[in-house]
């Protein structure tokens, strides 16, 4: 599909530049959503919590057949309670559609019972996520993630292809580092690296609760010496998740290498002033090379930022554009 441009994302003149773009949404943004958790048991003995929020207006009850379902992801070291995800289920639960935001392995507010965390590639779960709703009746699916999670969403779809439910019509996602290797460089780099030590800072704390339940084989010994996320997933996530190394993981996970057997409409919109994502996370000749799937690259909007232009509006542009995309954009296959 044709690239999309120009974006018509404009920017509040108050966040000036990608890192107030990411950083004021973060910290100074609240939306809470009332959700109905539900727990779901995972083939290997885990669990997955899935949070739900029905459309304004729709009892528990009602026949899933006529509901429309978005399935959302989050980020790293996110959960369903972020503002961009919450700023999201609002949004869609105003317009008629049902909500499920589920919580990577961790990321509930339990850790999780097996020694496996989540990771970029993790599609095992979203899978069975998927799954479950189909078998609760869902024929209207919608796939929507974020950073991390928008990695996930495409590297599940990818996987899938032409084999993919026919329930799963569409998906969007939002600043995705499609390519983990470089994406991973450039969070190492300059300003950037505030961005770095925050996420080692929560994720010793994930792996702090690891090592209580698995002493004999995940330890925090040493883990203030980590540097970068390839130091961290060298000796955490590769070795814990089945690859040879970080760049192994890296190789076998990013998005890109999975769009051209994406078979649903899928529009990916990444920001160019994003600090978290490497100039290869917008591979503008190859988005004119795909079948099903749009590239957007505003010039503004940071990391999973888009605040409205529009002092007055609490709906920010980038749930603006998922509804716009989701209501107009139909599988024909």
């Amino acid at each position: 599909m044709p690239l999309i441009e120009p974006s018509d994302y404009r920017p509040p003149a108050y966040l000036w530049n990608g890192h107030l773009q990411t950083i004021v949404p973060a910290l100074f943004r609240k939306v809470v959503v009332n959700y109905q958790r539900e727990r779901i048991l995972t083939p290997d003995d885990d669990f997955l919590d899935l949070d739900w929020s029905l459309a304004s207006g729709q009892s528990p009850n009602k026949e899933k057949a006529d509901s429309k379902l978005v399935i959302l992801s989050h980020g790293l070291e996110g959960d369903s309670t972020r503002q961009y995800i919450t700023g999201m289920v609002r949004h869609l639960n105003n317009n008629g559609f049902d909500c499920l935001a589920w919580n990577f392995r961790s990321c509930s507010g339990e850790m999780n019972r097996q020694v496996r965390f989540y990771h970029s590639g993790a599609t095992d779960d979203l899978e069975q996520v998927v799954t479950h709703a189909v078998a609760k009746g869902y024929q209207d699916i919608s796939l929507l993630g974020f950073s991390l999670g928008g990695n996930l969403t495409l590297k599940f779809l990818g996987e899938q292809g032409a084999a993919i439910h026919p329930a799963v019509k569409r998906s969007v996602v939002f600043s995705v580092p499609m390519d983990l290797a470089a994406s991973t460089a450039t969070i190492s780099r300059g300003f950037s690296r505030v961005y770095l030590q925050r996420f080692l800072k929560h994720l010793r704390l994930k792996v702090a609760g690891k090592e209580k339940l698995f002493p004999e084989k995940v330890s925090t010994k040493g883990y203030r010496q980590l540097r970068t996320f390839v130091d961290f997933d060298d000796r955490y996530t590769a070795p814990l998740h089945g690859f040879k190394d970080a760049l192994d993981y890296y190789t076998r996970n990013s998005s890109i290498h999975f769009l051209n057997t994406i078979s649903v409409p899928t529009l990916i919109i990444n920001a160019k002033n994003d600090p978290m994502l490497a100039s290869e996370c917008f591979p503008e000749k190859l988005a004119q090379q795909l079948t099903h799937v749009w590239m957007e690259f505003p010039k503004e909007g940071g990391h999973c930022g888009f605040a409205p232009n529009d002092s007055n509006s609490d709906v920010y542009w980038s749930e603006e554009r998922a509804l716009q995309f989701l209501t107009k954009t139909h599988r024909t296959t």
